[in-house]
């Protein structure tokens, strides 16, 4: 698709503000040019909400949150399912701009939108399960049981890598638990988010709840920092860096309010001698070269034993040779170029750093060029390195793969986690025993851990997220609900008595 048939599809003809309150306001923000990435070109403007777009898009947040979680959850979870059937329809054109906005190839982008409708689908089942739970009260003839209340307006600030799906893992679940959303998009990708905020305006239109999925689109400086200080808004979901999430956590925290995050995720996949050597190829090379590795899961970081290392860093640096690079819309490329310009420099200064650090570079390190197009294309890379490389502990976003060799298991391990960060890692191995023990308690210290599949492509139906500088929060399935309501514990005397726990006689 061109970008005017995107546009013409999604409605973005006449696309200018990045402010929404149960209807679009005429914004008073700085105007905010959107880039091509694949050609460094302006193809749109995008007005910002201004300081009194802030308190109008928040006081409509609060107001319809009075009114919205008194709907019955089953009913709120039709409403994301009508959300979820127009995804469906507009699931090729917006899975065009994602690429077109952001640079991930067409296959991902669409994936992107999938993820979108199949957490929909898993919310509204989820509108019937809000279940509480029944417990036996030492005091005779009382019942005692708990029940989950919504929360309020959630604000959620999301990243440019995936601009659209991680939006919906917290506004499809938070809307069937009753909150409202307030959503303030990367400044990199704002066009999605108004697409996205415009599919969801026309399902909620003359509904009364028009005011449950709202939009600021701004600076981090501006509408951001008033977002996570703001004591009206219970929850702050944010994805980002490890140092963007520590400056929302620490404001979330000072006011004593709730903060999700989920943030960076320096990702090792472990290989071991008796591995797939196919599989681990395939596995590596999707999880580090996809979406250029701008990937909070991307493989960043292999971990190989010595047995198997030659064959498996030969057969990767023939692929990587071999990736086609170039417009993430033309079906043939396998890879598009990173976000933008500072991306592209970002990944070539970690590329000499890990030189000086003693790293040899197996293939690529530099800038792609790809004829008629004058985007931020950049190589996929293959650096070896040694164990103590300090550039390892560092999560560049691009596609770089840093190898490291290993003896075994145990030295996997520490490697793997000698990192500040623990979203997601993988192990590559036919052995029982060590698949058990990358899995156990002292195996990998990450949120997310599998075996003989890679880092990246997690369903939603588990919950998302990792430890340690990572965040620690939890998103899309299980029980990662919990987070965008309050629990409230009852207790109901129907006796005609007043005794009290623990025994106590008082008076």
């Amino acid at each position: 698709m061109t970008r005017d048939e995107i546009f013409s599809a999604l409605g973005l003809e006449d696309v200018n503000s990045g402010a929404y309150a149960g209807g679009w306001l005429d914004a008073g923000g700085d105007a905010l040019p959107v880039e091509n990435p694949a050609t460094a070109e302006t193809i749109a403007t995008v007005t910002m909400a201004g300081e009194d777009d802030y308190e109008r898009i928040l006081g409509t947040a609060i107001d319809t949150f009075a009114e919205w979680r008194m709907v019955p959850a089953p009913v709120r979870g039709d409403y994301v399912r009508q959300i979820g059937n127009a995804l469906r329809d507009h699931k090729q054109a917006l899975g065009a701009l994602v690429s077109l906005e952001m640079g991930k190839i067409a296959a991902e982008g669409e994936g992107e939108v999938q993820e979108m409708i199949d957490i929909a689908d898993f919310a509204v089942g989820l509108s019937r399960q809000l279940y509480g739970m029944t417990m036996a009260s030492e005091r005779p003839r009382h019942r005692m049981y708990e029940q989950w209340h919504p929360l309020g307006p959630i604000g959620v600030i999301t990243s440019f890598n995936f601009p659209v799906a991680v939006w919906s893992w917290n506004a499809m679940i938070a809307a069937v638990c009753g909150d409202t959303l307030i959503w303030k998009p990367s400044s990199q990708t704002p066009l999605t988010a108004v697409a996205v905020t415009r599919i969801a305006q026309q399902v909620m239109a003359g509904t009364g709840f028009e005011g449950v999925f709202n939009l600021m689109v701004g600076s981090g400086r501006t509408i951001g920092d008033r977002l996570i200080n703001d004591r009206r808004v219970p929850l702050i979901s944010a994805t980002g860096s490890c140092d963007m999430g520590e400056k929302v956590g620490v404001a979330v925290a000072k006011r004593l309010g709730r903060s999700l995050l989920e943030l960076g995720g320096n990702n090792a996949v472990v290989v071991l001698d008796d591995a797939d050597a196919d599989m681990v190829t395939r596995a590596v090379l999707f999880g580090a070269v996809g979406t250029a590795g701008q990937r909070c899961t991307t493989t960043r970081r292999l971990i190989i034993q010595s047995g198997i290392k030659d064959e498996v860093v030969g057969r990767l640096v023939d692929a990587y040779r071999q990736v086609p690079i170039g417009d993430p819309l033309d079906p043939a490329v396998l890879m598009g170029p990173v976000v933008d310009e500072q991306a592209m420099h970002t990944m070539l200064a970690a590329v000499d750093a890990a030189k000086l650090q003693g790293g040899t570079v197996l293939t690529g390190g530099g800038r792609a060029e790809v004829e008629g197009l004058g985007g931020w294309f950049v190589e996929p890379t293959i650096i070896e390195v040694p164990k103590d490389a300090e550039i390892t502990r560092v999560e560049t976003f691009a596609p770089i793969l840093y190898v490291i060799e290993v003896d075994g298991l145990d030295e996997a391990i520490a490697v793997q986690n000698g990192v500040t960060q623990g979203l997601s890692s993988a192990v590559f191995t036919d052995s029982l025993r060590s698949a058990e023990r990358f899995l156990s308690h002292e195996g990998s210290d990450c949120g997310i851990a599998n075996v003989n599949i890679g880092t990246s492509g997690a369903e939603i139906g588990g919950a998302f997220g990792g430890e340690k500088d990572t965040g620690g929060g939890r998103e899309a399935g299980s029980d990662a609900w919990k987070a965008y309501m309050r629990r409230q514990t009852n207790t109901i005397n129907w006796g005609d008595e007043l005794p009290l726990a623990q025994g106590i006689e008082f008076g």
